[in-house]
Protein backbone atom coordinates (compact mmCIF):
# COMPACT_ATOMS: atom_id res chain seq x y z
CA UNK A 1 0.00 0.00 0.00
CA UNK A 2 3.08 2.28 0.00
CA UNK A 3 2.74 3.22 -3.47
CA UNK A 4 -1.36 4.50 -2.99
CA UNK A 5 -0.18 6.13 0.75
CA UNK A 6 2.33 8.23 -1.86
CA UNK A 7 0.04 8.75 -4.20
CA UNK A 8 -2.57 10.70 -1.75
CA UNK A 9 -0.45 11.55 1.22
CA UNK A 10 -1.06 15.47 -0.14
CA UNK A 11 -4.33 15.33 -0.39
CA UNK A 12 -5.37 18.07 2.10
CA UNK A 13 -8.38 16.99 4.51
CA UNK A 14 -11.07 19.92 4.62
CA UNK A 15 -11.82 21.64 8.03
CA UNK A 16 -15.40 20.37 9.26
CA UNK A 17 -18.23 21.90 11.45
CA UNK A 18 -20.76 20.28 13.70
CA UNK A 19 -23.88 20.90 12.84
CA UNK A 20 -27.72 20.12 13.87
CA UNK A 21 -30.53 19.05 11.84
CA UNK A 22 -34.17 19.73 12.97
CA UNK A 23 -36.85 17.41 12.29
CA UNK A 24 -40.85 17.25 13.38
CA UNK A 25 -39.83 15.87 17.14
CA UNK A 26 -43.47 14.61 17.66
CA UNK A 27 -43.29 11.18 19.24
CA UNK A 28 -45.23 9.46 21.76
CA UNK A 29 -43.74 9.47 24.97
CA UNK A 30 -41.68 6.19 26.27
CA UNK A 31 -43.77 6.26 29.37
CA UNK A 32 -47.09 5.60 27.33
CA UNK A 33 -46.08 3.18 24.12
CA UNK A 34 -46.90 0.14 26.24
CA UNK A 35 -50.27 1.55 26.90
CA UNK A 36 -50.64 2.85 23.50
CA UNK A 37 -49.77 -1.19 22.46
CA UNK A 38 -52.08 -2.58 24.42
CA UNK A 39 -54.93 0.00 23.47
CA UNK A 40 -54.49 -0.44 19.52
CA UNK A 41 -54.46 -4.24 20.43
CA UNK A 42 -57.69 -4.05 22.48
CA UNK A 43 -60.32 -3.08 20.09
CA UNK A 44 -62.59 -5.68 19.69
CA UNK A 45 -62.21 -6.45 16.17
CA UNK A 46 -58.48 -7.40 16.68
CA UNK A 47 -57.83 -8.51 20.37
CA UNK A 48 -61.28 -9.65 21.08
CA UNK A 49 -60.59 -12.24 18.37
CA UNK A 50 -58.03 -13.73 20.97
CA UNK A 51 -59.60 -16.76 22.92
CA UNK A 52 -57.82 -18.69 26.59
CA UNK A 53 -55.88 -21.57 25.44
CA UNK A 54 -55.54 -19.72 21.75
CA UNK A 55 -51.14 -20.67 20.94
CA UNK A 56 -50.62 -17.05 19.64
CA UNK A 57 -47.64 -16.44 17.42
CA UNK A 58 -45.87 -12.69 17.41
CA UNK A 59 -43.41 -11.69 14.82
CA UNK A 60 -40.39 -10.20 15.51
CA UNK A 61 -38.04 -9.13 12.94
CA UNK A 62 -34.29 -7.90 12.22
CA UNK A 63 -34.71 -4.12 11.49
CA UNK A 64 -33.99 -1.99 14.44
CA UNK A 65 -36.78 -0.21 15.83
CA UNK A 66 -36.49 2.04 19.12
CA UNK A 67 -38.43 0.45 21.81
CA UNK A 68 -38.22 -2.58 20.02
CA UNK A 69 -38.23 -4.92 23.29
CA UNK A 70 -41.17 -3.00 25.24
CA UNK A 71 -43.35 -2.74 22.58
CA UNK A 72 -42.78 -7.04 22.02
CA UNK A 73 -43.12 -7.17 25.59
CA UNK A 74 -46.56 -5.25 25.25
CA UNK A 75 -48.15 -7.70 22.89
CA UNK A 76 -46.83 -10.45 24.79
CA UNK A 77 -48.57 -9.06 28.00
CA UNK A 78 -51.50 -8.41 26.48
CA UNK A 79 -51.81 -11.84 24.72
CA UNK A 80 -51.27 -13.32 28.49
CA UNK A 81 -54.12 -11.10 29.23
CA UNK A 82 -56.72 -12.48 27.26
CA UNK A 83 -55.49 -16.01 28.64
CA UNK A 84 -53.83 -17.41 25.83
CA UNK A 85 -50.38 -18.71 25.39
CA UNK A 86 -47.78 -16.43 23.24
CA UNK A 87 -44.42 -17.20 21.45
CA UNK A 88 -42.47 -15.14 19.27
CA UNK A 89 -41.28 -15.92 16.07
CA UNK A 90 -37.96 -14.49 14.37
CA UNK A 91 -39.31 -13.42 10.92
CA UNK A 92 -36.27 -12.07 9.27
CA UNK A 93 -35.94 -14.21 5.99
CA UNK A 94 -32.19 -15.01 5.76
CA UNK A 95 -30.49 -12.71 8.02
CA UNK A 96 -28.89 -13.74 10.79
CA UNK A 97 -26.43 -15.56 8.40
CA UNK A 98 -29.92 -17.95 7.76
CA UNK A 99 -29.81 -19.77 10.58
CA UNK A 100 -31.48 -20.26 13.56
CA UNK A 101 -28.74 -19.40 15.82
CA UNK A 102 -27.94 -16.18 14.27
CA UNK A 103 -31.74 -15.16 14.22
CA UNK A 104 -31.79 -15.46 17.81
CA UNK A 105 -28.91 -13.21 18.10
CA UNK A 106 -29.98 -10.54 16.37
CA UNK A 107 -33.76 -10.68 18.46
CA UNK A 108 -31.39 -11.12 21.45
CA UNK A 109 -29.45 -7.86 20.50
CA UNK A 110 -32.49 -6.03 20.62
CA UNK A 111 -33.52 -7.34 24.84
CA UNK A 112 -36.10 -9.89 22.95
CA UNK A 113 -35.12 -13.16 24.66
CA UNK A 114 -37.69 -15.53 26.90
CA UNK A 115 -36.34 -14.39 29.98
CA UNK A 116 -37.35 -10.71 29.16
CA UNK A 117 -40.80 -11.37 27.51
CA UNK A 118 -41.96 -14.49 29.40
CA UNK A 119 -42.08 -16.39 26.76
CA UNK A 120 -40.91 -18.78 24.05
CA UNK A 121 -38.65 -17.87 20.92
CA UNK A 122 -39.26 -19.97 17.97
CA UNK A 123 -36.23 -19.15 15.76
CA UNK A 124 -36.57 -22.41 13.37
CA UNK A 125 -36.24 -21.93 9.42
CA UNK A 126 -38.68 -24.58 8.79
CA UNK A 127 -41.36 -23.39 6.55
CA UNK A 128 -44.09 -24.93 5.05
CA UNK A 129 -46.45 -24.16 1.82
CA UNK A 130 -49.69 -21.88 3.13
CA UNK A 131 -51.22 -21.25 -0.62
CA UNK A 132 -50.92 -20.71 -4.06
CA UNK A 133 -50.87 -16.97 -4.90
CA UNK A 134 -53.98 -15.99 -6.85
CA UNK A 135 -52.36 -14.24 -9.86
CA UNK A 136 -48.45 -15.96 -10.52
CA UNK A 137 -50.03 -18.92 -9.33
CA UNK A 138 -46.81 -19.49 -7.05
CA UNK A 139 -46.27 -21.57 -3.86
CA UNK A 140 -46.21 -19.23 -1.06
CA UNK A 141 -44.16 -20.77 2.21
CA UNK A 142 -44.16 -19.48 5.49
CA UNK A 143 -42.49 -20.63 9.11
CA UNK A 144 -43.78 -23.32 10.43
CA UNK A 145 -44.52 -22.53 14.22
CA UNK A 146 -46.30 -19.39 13.09
CA UNK A 147 -48.40 -21.45 10.58
CA UNK A 148 -49.45 -23.87 13.40
CA UNK A 149 -50.18 -21.17 15.84
CA UNK A 150 -54.01 -20.58 16.33
CA UNK A 151 -53.47 -17.20 16.17
CA UNK A 152 -50.30 -14.58 14.33
CA UNK A 153 -49.99 -11.41 15.46
CA UNK A 154 -47.79 -9.42 13.14
CA UNK A 155 -45.41 -6.64 14.94
CA UNK A 156 -43.35 -4.38 12.26
CA UNK A 157 -42.31 -1.00 11.61
CA UNK A 158 -43.58 0.96 8.49
CA UNK A 159 -40.87 2.74 6.29
CA UNK A 160 -39.67 3.22 2.65
CA UNK A 161 -38.36 0.22 1.47
CA UNK A 162 -34.26 0.48 0.40
CA UNK A 163 -34.39 -1.19 -3.30
CA UNK A 164 -38.45 -0.61 -4.19
CA UNK A 165 -41.37 1.17 -4.63
CA UNK A 166 -45.09 0.02 -4.43
CA UNK A 167 -48.16 0.79 -1.90
CA UNK A 168 -46.58 -1.75 0.43
CA UNK A 169 -42.76 -1.31 1.02
CA UNK A 170 -41.07 -2.06 4.75
CA UNK A 171 -44.01 -3.49 6.97
CA UNK A 172 -46.19 -5.93 7.98
CA UNK A 173 -47.49 -6.86 4.73
CA UNK A 174 -43.15 -7.34 3.29
CA UNK A 175 -42.98 -9.08 7.01
CA UNK A 176 -45.30 -11.83 6.07
CA UNK A 177 -43.87 -11.88 2.06
CA UNK A 178 -40.46 -12.14 3.17
CA UNK A 179 -40.09 -12.26 6.94
CA UNK A 180 -42.33 -15.14 7.84
CA UNK A 181 -41.14 -17.15 4.32
CA UNK A 182 -37.57 -17.55 5.97
CA UNK A 183 -34.47 -17.97 3.60
CA UNK A 184 -36.88 -20.55 1.59
CA UNK A 185 -39.50 -18.28 1.22
CA UNK A 186 -37.50 -14.86 0.68
CA UNK A 187 -35.33 -16.99 -1.96
CA UNK A 188 -38.34 -17.47 -3.74
CA UNK A 189 -39.40 -14.20 -3.80
CA UNK A 190 -35.97 -12.50 -4.83
CA UNK A 191 -35.01 -14.98 -6.70
CA UNK A 192 -37.94 -12.99 -9.40
CA UNK A 193 -37.25 -9.89 -11.28
CA UNK A 194 -36.99 -6.66 -8.68
CA UNK A 195 -39.48 -4.91 -11.62
CA UNK A 196 -42.09 -6.89 -10.00
CA UNK A 197 -40.88 -6.64 -6.26
CA UNK A 198 -43.56 -4.37 -5.13
CA UNK A 199 -46.43 -6.90 -6.70
CA UNK A 200 -45.23 -9.93 -5.56
CA UNK A 201 -44.55 -8.56 -1.68
CA UNK A 202 -48.84 -8.04 -1.98
CA UNK A 203 -49.24 -11.16 -3.81
CA UNK A 204 -47.28 -13.00 -1.39
CA UNK A 205 -48.65 -11.49 1.86
CA UNK A 206 -52.08 -11.37 0.57
CA UNK A 207 -52.07 -15.51 0.58
CA UNK A 208 -50.59 -15.42 3.78
CA UNK A 209 -54.00 -13.32 4.54
CA UNK A 210 -55.70 -15.52 2.97
CA UNK A 211 -54.74 -19.27 4.17
CA UNK A 212 -53.37 -18.29 7.77
CA UNK A 213 -54.59 -17.42 10.96
CA UNK A 214 -53.53 -13.58 10.98
CA UNK A 215 -55.57 -11.80 13.72
CA UNK A 216 -54.08 -8.65 12.63
CA UNK A 217 -51.00 -6.50 13.45
CA UNK A 218 -49.43 -3.44 15.35
CA UNK A 219 -47.71 -1.11 12.76
CA UNK A 220 -44.91 1.33 13.87
CA UNK A 221 -44.03 4.49 12.24
CA UNK A 222 -40.98 6.04 13.64
CA UNK A 223 -39.79 10.04 13.37
CA UNK A 224 -36.33 11.28 12.29
CA UNK A 225 -35.13 10.96 15.26
CA UNK A 226 -36.08 6.85 15.73
CA UNK A 227 -38.78 7.86 18.43
CA UNK A 228 -42.18 6.29 18.21
CA UNK A 229 -44.05 8.50 16.24
CA UNK A 230 -47.51 6.45 15.62
CA UNK A 231 -48.59 2.77 16.69
CA UNK A 232 -51.84 1.80 14.92
CA UNK A 233 -53.22 -1.13 15.52
CA UNK A 234 -54.75 -3.67 12.57
CA UNK A 235 -56.97 -6.51 11.32
CA UNK A 236 -55.86 -7.96 8.07
CA UNK A 237 -58.63 -6.27 6.11
CA UNK A 238 -56.75 -2.92 7.72
CA UNK A 239 -53.20 -3.58 6.79
CA UNK A 240 -55.03 -4.21 2.65
CA UNK A 241 -55.94 -0.76 3.28
CA UNK A 242 -54.77 1.41 5.55
CA UNK A 243 -50.38 0.22 5.49
CA UNK A 244 -50.03 2.21 2.24
CA UNK A 245 -51.44 5.19 3.48
CA UNK A 246 -49.25 4.53 6.63
CA UNK A 247 -46.35 4.33 4.41
CA UNK A 248 -46.99 7.91 3.03
CA UNK A 249 -46.84 8.97 6.51
CA UNK A 250 -43.36 7.29 6.73
CA UNK A 251 -42.16 9.29 4.30
CA UNK A 252 -43.03 12.27 5.90
CA UNK A 253 -41.50 11.19 9.31
CA UNK A 254 -38.32 9.95 7.81
CA UNK A 255 -34.79 11.91 8.60
CA UNK A 256 -32.70 12.71 5.64
CA UNK A 257 -29.74 15.15 5.12
CA UNK A 258 -30.43 18.53 4.69
CA UNK A 259 -28.14 18.84 1.67
CA UNK A 260 -28.88 18.03 -2.04
CA UNK A 261 -25.30 17.00 -3.11
CA UNK A 262 -21.91 16.90 -1.89
CA UNK A 263 -18.05 15.22 -3.08
CA UNK A 264 -17.98 12.77 -0.47
CA UNK A 265 -20.33 11.41 1.60
CA UNK A 266 -18.25 9.89 4.80
CA UNK A 267 -20.32 6.81 6.99
CA UNK A 268 -18.77 5.72 10.28
CA UNK A 269 -20.46 2.52 10.30
CA UNK A 270 -23.27 0.58 8.11
CA UNK A 271 -25.11 -2.53 9.84
CA UNK A 272 -27.97 -4.74 9.81
CA UNK A 273 -29.26 -3.27 12.62
CA UNK A 274 -29.41 0.31 10.75
CA UNK A 275 -30.95 -0.70 7.50
CA UNK A 276 -31.49 -4.07 5.35
CA UNK A 277 -28.42 -2.57 2.93
CA UNK A 278 -26.29 -1.46 5.61
CA UNK A 279 -26.85 2.35 5.29
CA UNK A 280 -30.42 3.81 4.22
CA UNK A 281 -30.35 5.15 0.67
CA UNK A 282 -33.32 7.08 1.60
CA UNK A 283 -30.33 9.12 3.40
CA UNK A 284 -26.93 8.25 1.50
CA UNK A 285 -28.57 7.98 -2.16
CA UNK A 286 -26.97 4.55 -3.12
CA UNK A 287 -29.87 2.33 -3.87
CA UNK A 288 -29.34 -1.30 -4.84
CA UNK A 289 -31.71 -0.75 -7.59
CA UNK A 290 -31.34 3.03 -9.06
CA UNK A 291 -33.12 2.72 -11.89
CA UNK A 292 -36.55 1.70 -9.70
CA UNK A 293 -35.68 4.28 -6.67
CA UNK A 294 -34.23 7.46 -6.27
CA UNK A 295 -33.94 10.04 -2.82
CA UNK A 296 -31.58 10.78 -0.63
CA UNK A 297 -28.18 13.09 -0.66
CA UNK A 298 -26.08 13.13 -4.27
CA UNK A 299 -22.77 12.10 -3.87
CA UNK A 300 -20.09 11.64 -5.71
CA UNK A 301 -17.78 9.08 -3.63
CA UNK A 302 -19.05 7.41 -0.68
CA UNK A 303 -16.26 6.47 2.46
CA UNK A 304 -17.52 3.74 5.24
CA UNK A 305 -15.08 3.27 7.72
CA UNK A 306 -16.95 0.35 9.97
CA UNK A 307 -19.29 -1.93 10.77
CA UNK A 308 -21.48 -1.86 14.00
CA UNK A 309 -21.58 -4.71 16.63
CA UNK A 310 -24.67 -5.58 16.13
CA UNK A 311 -24.38 -6.53 12.54
CA UNK A 312 -22.09 -10.24 13.63
CA UNK A 313 -19.86 -9.11 10.70
CA UNK A 314 -22.94 -9.04 7.97
CA UNK A 315 -21.35 -6.30 5.40
CA UNK A 316 -24.03 -6.28 3.43
CA UNK A 317 -24.68 -2.65 1.94
CA UNK A 318 -20.86 -2.19 1.60
CA UNK A 319 -20.49 -2.73 -2.05
CA UNK A 320 -22.42 0.59 -2.09
CA UNK A 321 -19.49 2.36 -1.35
CA UNK A 322 -15.98 3.42 -3.51
CA UNK A 323 -13.32 3.28 -0.43
CA UNK A 324 -13.73 1.22 2.88
CA UNK A 325 -10.85 0.59 5.83
CA UNK A 326 -8.88 -2.17 6.48
CA UNK A 327 -10.36 -2.44 9.81
CA UNK A 328 -13.81 -3.11 8.63
CA UNK A 329 -12.39 -5.39 5.93
CA UNK A 330 -11.08 -7.51 9.44
CA UNK A 331 -14.75 -7.60 10.79
CA UNK A 332 -16.18 -8.68 8.03
CA UNK A 333 -17.42 -12.32 7.86
CA UNK A 334 -18.80 -13.63 4.77
CA UNK A 335 -20.41 -16.74 5.93
CA UNK A 336 -22.42 -14.34 7.52
CA UNK A 337 -22.83 -11.43 5.20
CA UNK A 338 -23.12 -13.71 1.69
CA UNK A 339 -26.74 -15.85 2.30
CA UNK A 340 -28.26 -12.60 2.72
CA UNK A 341 -26.85 -11.77 -1.09
CA UNK A 342 -27.56 -15.20 -2.56
CA UNK A 343 -31.06 -14.54 -1.31
CA UNK A 344 -31.68 -11.25 -2.46
CA UNK A 345 -29.62 -11.55 -5.31
CA UNK A 346 -27.65 -8.12 -5.18
CA UNK A 347 -24.06 -9.45 -5.22
CA UNK A 348 -22.69 -6.04 -6.13
CA UNK A 349 -24.26 -5.38 -1.95
CA UNK A 350 -21.04 -7.55 -0.79
CA UNK A 351 -18.12 -6.04 -3.70
CA UNK A 352 -15.34 -4.94 -1.74
CA UNK A 353 -14.41 -1.13 -2.35
CA UNK A 354 -11.12 -0.26 -2.37
CA UNK A 355 -9.24 -0.49 1.25
CA UNK A 356 -7.03 1.91 2.42
CA UNK A 357 -5.49 1.33 6.32
CA UNK A 358 -6.91 4.14 8.06
CA UNK A 359 -9.57 5.99 8.49
CA UNK A 360 -7.10 9.59 7.09
CA UNK A 361 -5.90 7.53 4.09
CA UNK A 362 -9.74 6.08 2.88
CA UNK A 363 -11.19 10.17 3.27
CA UNK A 364 -7.91 11.24 1.49
CA UNK A 365 -8.98 8.60 -1.84
CA UNK A 366 -11.94 9.61 -1.92
CA UNK A 367 -11.95 13.26 -2.03
CA UNK A 368 -8.56 13.22 -4.48
CA UNK A 369 -11.08 11.03 -6.91
CA UNK A 370 -13.99 13.56 -7.35
CA UNK A 371 -13.50 14.79 -11.04
CA UNK A 372 -17.14 16.28 -11.25
CA UNK A 373 -16.18 18.60 -8.20
CA UNK A 374 -17.48 22.25 -8.78
CA UNK A 375 -14.05 23.49 -6.91
CA UNK A 376 -11.34 21.24 -6.21
CA UNK A 377 -9.82 23.79 -3.74
CA UNK A 378 -13.23 23.71 -1.42
CA UNK A 379 -14.17 20.01 -1.06
CA UNK A 380 -17.95 19.94 0.04
CA UNK A 381 -17.26 16.66 2.42
CA UNK A 382 -20.36 15.35 5.06
CA UNK A 383 -19.73 13.07 7.72
CA UNK A 384 -22.79 11.19 9.94
CA UNK A 385 -22.55 8.67 11.82
CA UNK A 386 -24.74 5.95 10.31
CA UNK A 387 -27.91 6.89 8.49
CA UNK A 388 -30.27 6.01 11.26
CA UNK A 389 -29.01 8.88 13.25
CA UNK A 390 -28.05 12.31 11.58
CA UNK A 391 -29.56 14.59 13.63
CA UNK A 392 -25.66 15.51 14.97
CA UNK A 393 -23.85 15.27 11.75
CA UNK A 394 -19.75 17.01 10.07
CA UNK A 395 -20.04 19.42 7.41
CA UNK A 396 -16.88 20.91 5.50
CA UNK A 397 -16.76 24.20 5.01
CA UNK A 398 -17.25 24.57 1.48
CA UNK A 399 -20.94 23.76 2.82
CA UNK A 400 -21.33 25.92 5.72
CA UNK A 401 -23.18 29.22 3.57
CA UNK A 402 -25.53 26.59 3.06
CA UNK A 403 -26.42 25.89 6.01
CA UNK A 404 -26.57 28.79 7.93
CA UNK A 405 -29.25 29.78 4.89
CA UNK A 406 -31.30 27.11 5.93
CA UNK A 407 -33.64 27.55 8.95
CA UNK A 408 -33.41 23.70 9.61
CA UNK A 409 -29.88 23.24 10.58
CA UNK A 410 -27.83 24.96 13.77
CA UNK A 411 -24.08 25.40 13.54
CA UNK A 412 -22.54 24.10 16.51
CA UNK A 413 -19.26 25.21 16.29
CA UNK A 414 -16.64 27.15 14.38
CA UNK A 415 -14.46 25.10 12.07
CA UNK A 416 -12.19 22.53 12.92
CA UNK A 417 -9.19 20.19 11.73
CA UNK A 418 -10.43 16.07 12.32
CA UNK A 419 -8.41 14.93 14.99
CA UNK A 420 -6.68 11.36 13.65
CA UNK A 421 -5.06 9.34 16.23
CA UNK A 422 -1.49 8.00 15.82
CA UNK A 423 -2.58 5.17 13.80
CA UNK A 424 -4.73 7.44 11.52
CA UNK A 425 -8.04 6.63 12.56
CA UNK A 426 -10.66 8.67 13.67
CA UNK A 427 -12.12 6.81 16.32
Amino acid sequence: MKTITNMIKGVPIPRMVKVRESYDKTCIPESEIADVVRRELGREELGGKIQPGMRIAITCGSRGINHNALMAKAIVDFVKSRGAEPFIVAAMGSHGGATSEGQRQILADYGITEASMGCPIMDSMETVEIGISEVRHQHVRMDKNAAGADGIILYNRIKPHTSFRGPYESGLMKMMAIGLGKQAGANDLHSQSPAIMHELVEEYGKTILKNASVLGGIAVIENAYDETYLIKGLTPQEIIDDEPKLKEISYQTIAHLLFDKCDVLVVDQIGKNISGDGMDPNVSGRFVQPKYCSGGIDAEKVVILDLTDETHGNAQGVGLAEVTTRRLFNKMKLEMTYPTGVTNTFLHLMKIPMIMDNDREALQLALCCCPEAEDQEHMKMIRIHNTAHIEYIEISEALLEQAKANPNLEILSDPYELAFDAEGNLF
